[in-house]
């Protein structure tokens, strides 16, 4: 009897420094992982979430890149680091799309993660080369319906964001077109300008400018209604195609197990991070908009993100390189 009551006291004794230790968070540098190099989306976010995650807690955020297959390198190295919340990872839709299609990863991108928060939505642009007829998607679906494969469509490569949006498109639509992978999204861009492809859906910074320059021409925006990034372009629910809408994500994730008051403290101050004008305006020039999600909607919205890419994948036949 005694011994038990020993045991209890110790457990007791032990309780008010864990709480504390909880509730004393953040208290050394926080470390956010990005899976890309510098220079892109992913990195440019999370250097930008990190100077101001560092001035409302308190301690140093450091951003480290680590480039590595299609940052499978970066998701892993948080899934097992400590549940402490001090190891994070920036990312974006290609870790859902990337899960759909890819059976060798070192984690579950369900399981081995508590979200925390989402950071920012954008649209992706439909667009075509100058050297086409086509001035509005439906005169493309038209053309497309009356010659199954003949037009072309870029990517960034097989499994990206941009074969999904582009083969949920042409499921929705009941059109067939031929997919050309590239190396890249660069590559893809030039060909489409010189008239070497014939369509690509991509991100607002890969062609906007591009658009506004009347270089290629912008047929829709994915998202179901107009975005504020390219407000003269149709949304996909104009020309009754609400069902294929897709757009571009970026949040951040902690390893599973991470203490639930961690988690909600990151979620807190992220959340009013994205929320200030300053942010929206950097968001804008990204060509995304701040959406703020609680952890248990952010976890809801990437388990259905996967399950839908998974479905998409099975039906257009989308295999892992």
């Amino acid at each position: 009897m005694m011994n038990k009551l020993f045991k209890l006291l110790c457990l007791a004794a032990l309780l008010p420094a864990a709480a504390s230790a909880q509730t004393n968070f953040p208290n050394k540098p926080i470390t956010l992982l990005v899976g890309s190099a510098p220079g892109g989306s992913n990195d440019t976010f999370a250097r930008t979430i990190g100077r101001h995650m560092q001035d409302a807690l308190g301690v140093s955020v450091v951003v480290e890149n680590k480039p590595a297959s299609g940052g499978v390198l970066a998701n892993a190295l948080v899934a097992k680091a400590p549940a402490d919340g001090y190891t994070l990872v920036v990312l974006s839709s290609t870790f859902t799309t990337g899960a759909a299609v890819r059976n060798n990863l070192q984690y579950d991108a369900v399981k081995s993660f508590a979200p925390v928060s989402m950071l920012a939505r954008g649209p992706l642009l439909i667009t075509v080369g100058n050297n086409t007829p086509f001035k509005t998607l439906p005169e493309l679906v038209t053309f497309a319906k009356a010659n199954p494969g003949k037009l072309n469509f870029g990517t960034s490569g097989v499994g990206s964001i941009n074969q999904f949006a582009s083969e949920i498109f042409s499921d929705i639509a009941k059109i067939k077109m031929t997919h050309v992978p590239y190396k890249g999204m660069g590559p893809a861009v030039n060909d489409l300008m010189s008239g070497q492809i014939d369509m690509i859906i991509a991100s607002a910074p890969s062609l906007l400018n591009h658009v506004n320059n009347e270089k290629i021409r912008g047929l829709s925006v994915t998202t179901a209604k107009r975005s504020p990034i390219a407000p003269k372009i149709p949304s996909l629910d104009e020309y009754g195609y609400g069902a294929a809408a897709v757009d571009l994500w970026w949040g951040v994730l902690a390893p599973a197990g991470t203490p639930a008051d961690v988690v909600q403290k990151l979620n807190t101050t992220i959340n009013k991070i994205i929320g200030s004008d300053q942010m929206k305006e950097f968001f804008l020039k990204q060509g995304a908009s701040p959406d703020a999600m609680t952890p248990a909607q952010f976890s809801a919205h990437i388990a259905n993100e996967l399950a839908r890419w998974k479905r998409v994948a099975a039906t257009a036949n989308i295999q892992a390189e």
